[in-house]
């Protein structure tokens, strides 16, 4: 256990063969399908109620909001996988952040209040900008590419 709490993070080996998804994978991507799914479930209201242009519009920020953090995530998880506590406490704390997101999204449809879903993003962003910068600090070949993602 000991050997898990920290390890140097160090870019992943690009001649790996198959890895499967570690379980923390897996809770973090069942937060986002909880995301998407009550975007789907607003939009589905506004569309049954007849309001057309709030469903799409709502729909769209909030899933390009989801969509994008998942992008980011995925894009670090995919250089760096070093799986210790350190990184699995920040990927918590991203999966946190999709789900106040998620909380915020019926306010987000019904008065175009983003305040929560910003929050929850901001959330996500910042344990992912920690992400990047232990990878810049730890990883020296890939400092300038992790230091533009933290920006």
């Amino acid at each position: 256990m000991l050997n898990n709490w920290r390890r140097p993070m160090v870019g992943r080996n690009r001649d790996e063969p198959h890895r499967a998804s570690t379980p923390l994978e897996l809770l973090f991507d069942l937060c986002f399908a909880v995301a998407v799914a009550s975007a789907a479930a607003e939009l589905h209201h506004a569309l049954a109620e007849e309001h057309v242009g709030l469903a799409i519009t709502g729909f769209v920020t909030c899933f390009f909001g989801i969509w994008w953090a998942w992008v980011n995530f995925t894009w670090f998880a995919s250089a760096y996988d070093t799986d210790d506590v350190p990184y699995r406490l920040l990927t918590l704390l991203q999966s946190a952040g999709v789900l106040v997101l998620a909380a915020g999204i019926p306010a987000a449809f019904e008065h175009f209040d983003f305040l929560v879903p910003t929050i929850g993003y901001v959330i996500m962003r910042i344990a992912l900008v920690l992400q990047w910068l232990r990878a810049a600090r730890e990883h020296p070949s890939g400092r300038p590419n992790a230091l533009r993602y933290a920006i």
